[in-house]
């Protein structure tokens, strides 16, 4: 039975395909174990480690154009304002130069109507000085 035992025992390990005969070779296998799943969350945590540096590469990228169109938004409102500024210059010279072309306008039917009343009063003086 003891022979059918280790026979089985052996069979067993065969399949497993580790070979262990001693604890001294269990201890060494599972410590070869560990260090393959510790070497796997080094390669792991570089490659977090890689990933992480790349955004904050990525994030600095961004925030550096943030801030250039945050710039060049800046400039433009402030070139906006000046032409708001000189638009609306512009505008209250186009008001007083209408003001002053409708008070010509006004000037020149008062004279216009003054010399028809001239005009008539002329002829008048004429046809009563013919008359006479």
């Amino acid at each position: 039975l003891q022979k059918e035992l280790l026979k089985y025992k052996q069979e067993a390990r065969n399949l497993q395909g580790i070979k262990i005969c001693s604890p001294q070779d269990a201890l060494q296998h599972r410590l070869v174990q560990q260090d393959a799943a510790v070497l796997q969350l080094k390669q792991e945590l570089l490659r977090a480690n890689m990933d992480k540096e790349e955004l904050h590469n990525q994030n600095v990228d961004l925030q550096r154009k943030v801030e250039e169109r945050n710039r060049l938004l800046a400039e433009y409102k402030k070139e906006l304002c000046q032409k708001d500024r000189h638009l609306q210059q512009h505008q209250s010279k186009l008001d007083e130069m209408l003001r002053q072309l409708s008070e010509a306008s006004y000037q020149q039917v008062d004279l216009e109507r003054e010399l028809e009343h001239k005009e008539a009063l002329l002829a008048h003086c004429m046809k009563r000085e013919a008359e006479e």
